[in-house]
């Protein structure tokens, strides 16, 4: 493990002398790509350091249990006892960090909050949803785009469509894609009783144009008129977007937006997710496997979290994770969900290796 974190260390520091050389620094985009490298050996670069001083200290500390003070001896059994635990420890966090990261984690996403089953309720809690999500990003200093919104009868959402800008967006809400069950005794309800209702939600990461290789003259593209609620409210502009990728048959559309050149935009996102996704099932699809059991395929049929108002519990039925503090999650405090999703994870990926 050592010569491992010695090499990555080494990579650091070769990254931290480029970000100082000018004809880097003139690049926008070499400075930008070498500066998130930078930014990720980070945290394993800390952990390595700590984890090297530690083998030394426990070095030091067998070597003092050879003093011929008594006293001495054992204030150097008990730092060596603690110091074994701390290495453990360490070599686990590292263990975690080693494990390499989805090339699609960092990258901005596009998501959207559909109201499900449930009439009035699932569009209201659509709107609980999109307001949780908002707290969330606010706190991780994120940029948020709404692309479009479409409110329920009696408040909330039928869908929200979004933008969402920042570090290792998709990283983060790529545990989200699905059906969100929530129990409660609705607003709309007399007699007060307990009803369930659900909303789906769709994280797609944001690619690049070069990053699919996929050529103009492959596409064959059309415009439509969107649909809308019907009467005055059809729309008589075709903003509607269909891409179809003439040499594997994939299509993608969308008539999310109000705009024509919007809905291009999300279109040709639809269209490199799913191109790429088949991509990654022929070379990775174990990999893809390990991560489908566990997040699961976006489907919208997949119930992946239940929110019981009554008991203030959460449940995420993936990973069989129970929580008391409802009222806080509905206010943007989603760390602990995420950040056991991204355990559990990595824990998959660490099996799938040792195999």
């Amino acid at each position: 493990m050592i010569e491992k974190l010695d090499a990555i260390i080494d990579r650091y520091h070769y990254l931290e002398e480029k970000l100082s050389d000018p004809s880097i620094i003139g690049d926008q985009k070499q400075f930008a790509k070498i500066n998130k490298e930078y930014k990720d050996l980070s945290e394993i670069v800390r952990a390595s350091e700590q984890y090297k001083m530690v083998i030394e200290n426990i070095s030091n500390a067998r070597l003092m249990q050879k003093d011929p003070d008594p006293e001495m001896r054992e204030i150097a059994v008990t730092e060596e006892a603690e110091l074994v635990e701390e290495k453990a420890e360490l070599e686990e966090k590292i263990k975690m960090l080693l494990v390499p990261k989805d090339p699609e984690d960092s990258k901005d996403v596009i998501i959207e909050i559909r109201s499900g089953t449930g009439g009035d309720e699932a569009s209201i809690f659509a709107g609980d949803l999109y307001r949780m999500y908002t707290r969330y990003f606010e706190t991780r200093g994120w940029k948020t785009e709404v692309i479009d919104a479409n409110e329920g009868s009696v408040g909330g959402y039928n869908k929200v469509v979004l933008e969402i800008h920042g570090e290792e967006v998709y990283g983060k809400l790529k545990f989200e894609s699905g059906a969100h069950r929530v129990q409660r005794v609705p607003e709309t309800e007399a007699k007060g009783r307990v009803h369930t209702s659900a909303a789906t939600v769709v994280v797609m990461p944001i690619f690049e144009e070069e990053e699919i290789n996929i050529r103009k003259e492959d596409l064959k593209v059309d415009t439509f008129r969107s649909s809308g609620a019907g009467g005055q409210n059809v729309n008589k502009v075709e903003t509607g977007v269909r891409f179809t990728h003439l040499p594997t048959g994939v299509v993608a559309e969308s008539t999310e937006a109000r705009s024509q050149h919007k809905n291009r935009d999300i279109a040709l996102q639809k269209l490199y997710q799913r191109i790429n996704d088949i991509a990654k099932e022929k070379t990775y699809n174990e990999q893809k496997e390990t991560r489908r059991s566990l997040v699961g395929t976006g489907d919208r049929s997949d119930k992946i979290r239940t929110y019981n108002f009554p008991q203030n519990r959460l449940t995420d039925h993936r990973i069989n994770l129970t929580l008391y503090n409802l009222d806080r999650v509905m206010n943007g405090d989603l760390d602990q969900i995420i950040d056991a999703l991204v355990l559990a994870e990595n824990a998959e990926k660490l099996k799938g290796e040792a195999r």
